[in-house]
């Protein structure tokens, strides 16, 4: 017999445990070489278990257990033979069923109605009369069905409460990715100077171009020109306007970049997911609209890698999806700032001395103030509203086909 002993291998850097997230075969199944047989969770993402090697598998870990890298999880003997198919079980014998009479207990007899039945003592109905309570509501104990003063005294008045219903509870363990982003977000609160400014863009202007060019763009870059692509743009350039904002403190230092990669969260099958659009600076709208789809689509099929989610300078987060009008976003660190988007309502502004229905979406930056000014936050996000107000100048040049790659 030849055992193969199979160790949980390192996802990535920094990453010292995972956890059994499913199995998907079964102990004593036989694997072949390559097949997916578990889903394991770490703290950045869901990535699937392949068998080292052909054999029957023995299971050594629960669906659940945090499990270190390294570690065995299970062991697959490698001498073991494919089955060449599956034998039709032989049908066990039915031992006779052995019939056993019954004897129905009698019934109880039935308690006869007398005058008695649901009236009170005196005593009774001296409480139930202070409680406002029917005594025909009551189900006395007494003789004959007489509420007695003991049924008075526990009788509880009818507040229209209903009753009755399903009280359940379930209680199951967080997904590791779920705890991991859990701690984050309270380390975020607890170890950064976190501060949310806020403006409102009109989305006049984009939802024009969208409109005009979405045909043409999908049919060239089978892609949807959606809003993600105008924001991150918008974004990008009001990072090189304002540079502390694309930056982030270690120990006693400032760290700035010179690129923009723009983390981009999406709801996956497992919680938040932040995968990463590297270099956004230098990608075209069919570059963006792609690269996001093509990490949502990962993500969402759980096949999303850590070095995927790895990095990120500022991130971009859209509630509005969801239907969030405002809200204020919690920091990605070690990011010092997160753009939120909301959604977009028609609302009666004033535009050129003028009362006109608009799109209208709020938006919000929350910011280190460790490292991060007003100056610069209030400027970062003029710049990016500026940006989605003037797109055809700011973020065309002028030319949307050339810009659309039409």
């Amino acid at each position: 017999m030849s055992i193969l002993e199979m160790k949980v291998p390192s996802p990535g850097e920094s990453i010292t445990e995972v956890e059994i997230a499913t199995w998907l075969v079964k102990d004593g199944d036989y694997v072949e070489k390559d097949q997916a047989i578990a889903e394991v969770d770490s703290d950045k993402a869901t990535l699937e278990l392949p068998a080292e090697a052909s054999g029957i598998i023995t299971l050594k870990a629960e669906e659940g257990d945090a499990v270190a890298v390294g570690q065995v999880v299970c062991l697959i003997d490698t001498s073991a033979a494919k089955p060449s198919g599956d034998a039709p079980a032989a049908e066990a014998p039915k031992a006779e069923e052995k019939k056993e009479e019954v004897k129905a207990a009698p019934a109880p007899a039935a308690q006869a109605s007398t005058y008695a039945t649901g009236s009170a003592s005196p005593a009774a109905k001296k409480i139930l009369d202070e409680k406002s309570i029917d005594p025909a509501t009551i189900q006395g104990t007494g003789k004959d069905g007489r509420v007695t003063k003991e049924d008075a005294i526990n009788a509880v008045p009818s507040m229209g409460t209903p009753t009755g219903g399903p009280r359940g509870t379930e209680r199951k363990k967080m997904s590791m990715l779920r705890r991991k982003v859990a701690e984050r977000l309270v380390e975020a609160k607890n170890t950064t100077a976190m501060l949310t400014t806020f403006n409102e863009v009109n989305l006049t202007e984009v939802n024009k171009l969208r409109s005009e060019f979405k045909d043409a763009f999908k049919a060239k870059h089978n892609v949807g020109l959606g809003f993600m692509s105008f924001f991150t743009k918008a974004v990008t350039r009001a990072l090189e306007l304002f540079p502390d904002v694309n930056s982030m403190i270690d120990g006693q230092d400032q760290i700035k970049f010179d690129f923009a990669d723009i983390s981009i969260a999406v709801s996956g099958p497992k919680g938040l997911m932040v995968p990463v659009v590297r270099n956004a600076e230098l990608l075209s709208f069919r570059g963006v609209e792609a690269e996001i789809k093509r990490l949502a689509t990962r993500a969402r099929d759980g096949q999303i890698t850590v070095d995927e989610m790895t990095g990120g300078t500022f991130t971009i987060t859209n509630g509005g999806v969801f239907g969030s009008m405002l809200s204020t976003p919690i920091i990605n660190p070690p990011q010092s700032g997160i753009l939120g988007m909301h959604n977009i309502i028609e609302r009666p502004v004033a535009v050129n001395g003028q009362v006109v229905i608009a799109p209208m979406m709020y938006i919000a930056l929350s910011y280190d103030h460790r490292i991060i000014d007003g100056r610069e936050s209030v400027g970062f996000l003029v710049a990016v509203k500026e940006a989605l107000e003037n797109p055809m100048e700011l973020l065309m040049n002028n030319d949307p086909k050339k810009a659309l790659e039409l």
